[in-house]
């Protein structure tokens, strides 16, 4: 038994500090108390600002939360419903020598702040000997598990908030419609919330039930429309945006579950979100010390071990809870 100092965790009083803090190869949650601004490595910092911005996961990411800068703590307004749409046909009609009617607009602020997060590997120099690109192989590595686990939190808000229905479409025959089932909810949240639902994410296995549905019964033109493309079918919808989710987790030892299974999500998002406008869903992101939006840590433990880690600080929040749709497809 020895007392050793670790640069990552402080004193540790261990038979084997390595295998004790980390099995070597395995990621852990990131601690920034842990390690200080002489661990920052810039160049791996500048290629992962590059990677972060050029995965399918972050594409991902940004059609369901869109990033809105902000500082570590802010403020957002939760978006008022009702008063957007108050009407009276004769409010605004000025007797002589009166006044016009004062109507008022109240919104409600939230306070906000962005948290700090970030993993961390431990790797053994054996297990990247003579490999001149491992720094970047394992920085992308961590990028995408941090992506990963944003995007469930965002489908987790989403999904709670959303009213669901549940259709049938796998082998439904022809007196079933799947477009025509999600402008229903689309109509159906519109009138909940005054604002029709601008994007839709079908879960591969509700995007193959479409399919499915459609050539069910071989007629030539239900066949076609089980052929069109996202574009088209974005148009059919007349939404902004259609996506196929394909994203996957290890749910279990030997299953990989689908972020969003066989569900029709269905949201509204304005293009450029700010604090203010009505989208559903942000994510509120910070800059980190370097400058950008994650940073990217790397320290030598000892004479054969390296402990990389990557950080960045952000908040996903559901800003506006009414109309969002869930189509739950069997």
């Amino acid at each position: 038994m020895s007392l050793k100092f670790d640069p990552i965790i402080g004193l540790n009083l261990v038979e084997n500090p390595v295998e004790a803090i980390l099995p070597r190869g395995e990621i852990q949650a990131f601690n920034d108390a842990r390690l200080n601004e002489g661990h920052f490595n810039e160049p791996l910092t500048t290629f992962a600002v590059a990677g972060w911005t050029r995965t399918d996961l972050k594409a991902e990411l940004d059609f369901l939360a869109p990033e809105v800068p902000t500082g570590r703590r802010f403020t957002y307004k939760a978006w008022s419903n009702p008063e957007q749409f108050l009407s009276d046909t004769g409010e605004d009609l000025r007797a002589i020598g009166g006044d016009f009617k004062r109507v008022e607009y109240t919104s409600t602020k939230v306070a906000g702040t962005t948290q700090n997060r970030g993993l961390v590997i431990h790797l053994d120099e054996d297990e990247f000997d003579k490999d001149p690109n491992w720094e970047q192989r394992y920085t992308q590595m961590l990028i995408r598990r941090l992506q990963l686990n944003a995007i469930r939190r965002a489908y987790a808000l989403l999904v709670a908030s959303a009213v669901s229905t549940n259709r049938t479409w796998s082998t439904a025959g022809n007196s079933i419609d799947p477009d025509n089932d999600i402008r229903i909810s689309l109509r159906t949240g519109q009138d909940i919330s005054g604002l029709r639902n601008n994007r839709a994410v079908y879960g591969q296995t509700g995007w193959d039930y479409r399919f499915s549905c459609y050539r069910s019964d071989g007629n030539a033109a239900r066949f076609g429309s089980s052929l069109m493309s996202k574009e088209q079918v974005a148009n059919t919808l007349a939404v902004d945006q259609v996506l196929v989710s394909e994203t996957r987790y290890q749910s279990a030892a030997s299953t990989k579950s689908q972020a969003l299974g066989s569900n029709v999500l269905s949201f509204y998002q304005t293009m450029s979100p700010s604090v203010e406008d009505p989208s559903h869903l942000k994510r509120f992101v910070s800059p980190t010390v370097s400058g950008g939006p994650v940073r990217v840590f790397k320290v030598q433990k000892n004479e054969k071990t390296w402990v990389l880690g990557v950080e960045m600080y952000d908040q996903i929040a559901l800003t506006y809870a009414s109309g969002i749709r869930l189509d739950v497809i069997g």
